[in-house]
């Protein structure tokens, strides 16, 4: 799992019944130093299945690959990207990740 900020959404053209109840967010993973420091992230942005309905500038927990279409089975959803959780309050200091 990896942590992101939500810089947008995707609207579709015309439904898709397998997006039903969901919407599609773009994010964009953060790395340690984007945590710490505020440094611009140097990612790829990514679309992730979201349920949870996270708002612009949300961080949020995104899982990947195989494990984003876990939650779907035995249904068949295709998706890359799952918004698993939103972050409420993430606390980190340099001491906390040395040693």
């Amino acid at each position: 799992m990896r942590i992101a900020e939500v810089i947008g959404s995707v609207t579709l053209s015309r439904m898709i019944p397998e997006f039903r109840g969901a919407s599609l967010k773009v994010v964009q993973p953060l790395s340690l130093d984007s945590l710490l420091s505020g440094a611009e992230p140097d990612s790829d942005t990514l679309v992730a299945w979201d349920e949870f309905g996270a708002g612009l500038n949300s961080q949020v927990g995104i899982s990947e690959g195989g494990e984003a279409a876990q939650p779907f089975r035995p249904q068949l959803k295709p998706v890359d990207t799952y918004l698993a959780l939103i972050i409420d309050q993430l606390h980190l200091t340099h001491t906390q990740l040395q040693g």
